[in-house]
């Protein structure tokens, strides 16, 4: 669900920004925390080829006009009018069964049922765009990239560094440099670890993260602090799930050399103010890095509006493949940041008693890439822009809304998370039934969704918790599935207490 650089994203809030809240119908809605809409959403404008127009040019030699993966996409992209009349703009027009056919996992039986999938945030599903183009990368262009002069070779480095191109842009990075392929969101956080954070920060310094952490987010900095002598510290947030800002800004100090910040909580669904935040971080003279791994399957993200000097996703949680993911990093900091891997394709010059090593970002990217998975993620964000996105961001909510509602009326079971201005997650734990025992229950029944602690132990533990149910929603989901899911929560529940 993304547009270019000038575009906003359909929630009508400012990128990085909390989006409206959405209140159950029949509550009063107060405006007080509520920001003010966005202008209406620029329409998406195709190119010849079917694809959003690139808003920076390519340095790349140019053999095709396009790459082969997108020609089962040329069909003219959606158009989403800022002048269609204001009765069309309240209609939830999205096409979601046309969407479900992109989807070829969601149409089987589990346990003689139809598969429900509401286990999106820990992954999502692939549309068959991104499956064709692994397969045909793997049918057609096979072939390692760079320095060699074939053709595969060439049209393997054309796809690779297209795909590079494509993440640049649905970033809004100044720069394809400021783009480094990692194995995923965890992989690029120990990068920034290794590399920046143990040439810049020593004995005393401080290290800032959240109480709402993935594991991913807290490890690798637990694993620096031992290393350098550095202090690692937690801000708190409250029981509704929201950050505590005003002790988040208590505990940044000039010792802070480095805050590192979901975008999004895996369990909670809370959206931090990030451009808020950065503010208050670049203040006191830290750097700040987004873990958007949870935000940007659910809106746009622009790295220059958030003001961030890092930020990092997986393409598994954005309908692309496993074992691939981007950190994005200030150009400036890349070049001063040491390697962190050593072997090919992050030299320059090698001899028996020295290394000169290679621009960026191939300085960190050592060996031979996930080549087809980066043409699989190219592939996804090609989908993602086609998508309507206004329709998609209101189905997703709507869906959220609808699932709270429906299992509220179960006796015992409380919501982690109740933030207003959260993305599809719904978190729950119900008395006397144990997490897992529900999740089991539901499986059953065709629906899959998590239980346990979810990779956030210090997020539950404020709650006294040790594992919850976690069902998230995408835009592929219907509302069929929604009362299919509340019906085996409330059957489940009378079940096993």
């Amino acid at each position: 669900m993304y547009t270019n650089d000038h575009m906003i994203p359909s929630h009508g809030w400012a990128l990085g920004e909390a989006p409206a809240a959405v209140t159950p119908a029949g509550d009063a809605q107060s405006g007080a925390d509520t920001p003010v809409a966005a202008d209406p959403l620029i329409p998406l404008v195709p190119t010849s080829s079917g694809m959003m127009a690139a808003p920076h040019s390519s340095s790349l030699p140019q053999t095709d006009n396009q790459y082969y993966f997108l020609r089962s996409m040329e069909a003219p992209a959606r158009q989403t009018s800022v002048q269609e009349p204001q009765e069309a703009q309240k209609k939830n027009e999205f096409d979601i069964e046309g969407v479900r056919a992109d989807f070829p996992a969601l149409h089987q039986e589990v346990n003689g049922k139809p598969l429900v999938w509401l286990d999106n945030a820990a992954t999502t599903h692939k549309p068959n765009a991104v499956i064709d183009a692994i397969s045909e990368f793997y049918r057609r262009d096979n072939s390692n990239v760079h320095r060699a002069a074939h053709t595969l070779a060439r049209r393997a480095t054309e796809a690779y560094e297209g795909a590079r191109i494509k993440i640049r842009d649905m970033l809004s990075a100044r720069s394809e440099r400021e783009i480094v392929f990692v194995r995923g969101t965890t992989e690029a956080i120990n990068l920034v670890a290794n590399t920046y954070g143990k040439a810049n920060i020593g004995p005393g310094d401080e290290i800032l993260i959240s109480q709402m952490e993935h594991h991913a987010n807290i490890v690798p900095w637990q694993m620096l602090a031992k290393q350098t002598g550095a202090i690692l510290r937690a801000a708190p947030f409250d029981d509704s799930g929201r950050l505590i800002l005003d002790e988040f800004e208590k505990m940044l100090s000039p010792k802070t050399k480095l805050v590192a910040l979901a975008h999004v909580s895996n369990v909670l669904g809370t959206v931090n103010p990030i451009c808020l935040i950065e503010k208050m971080v670049h203040a006191v003279g830290a750097r700040l890095l987004v873990d958007a791994a949870q935000s940007v399957p659910h809106f746009p993200v622009n790295v220059q509006q958030l003001g961030c000097d890092f930020l990092v996703f997986s393409a598994h949680k954005l309908f692309g493949p496993t074992g691939i993911g981007a950190l994005y990093g200030r150009e400036e900091l890349l070049k001063t940041m040491p390697p962190w891997q050593g072997g090919g394709n992050m030299i320059h010059h090698v001899t028996i008693e020295h290394t000169t090593y290679n621009d960026i970002p191939h300085k960190f990217e050592a060996g031979t890439g996930s080549l087809a998975d980066a043409v699989g993620l190219g592939a996804a964000i090609d989908y993602l822009e086609r998508l309507d996105i206004k329709a998609a961001d209101a189905h997703e909510r709507i869906l959220l809304e609808s699932a709270t509602m429906a299992i509220s009326h179960i006796p015992g079971l409380q919501v982690i998370g109740t933030v207003p201005d959260k993305v599809s997650v719904l978190s729950f734990v119900v008395d006397g039934v144990k997490p897992e025992d529900l999740a089991r229950y539901l499986d059953q029944e065709g629906i899959a969704v998590r239980a346990g602690h979810h990779c956030a132990q210090p997020t539950l533990a404020h709650f006294g918790l040790e594992s919850t149910v976690r069902a998230s929603f995408a835009f592929y989901n219907t509302m069929h599935e929604v009362e299919l899911f509340a019906e085996a929560v409330t059957r489940g529940v009378k079940a096993l207490r």
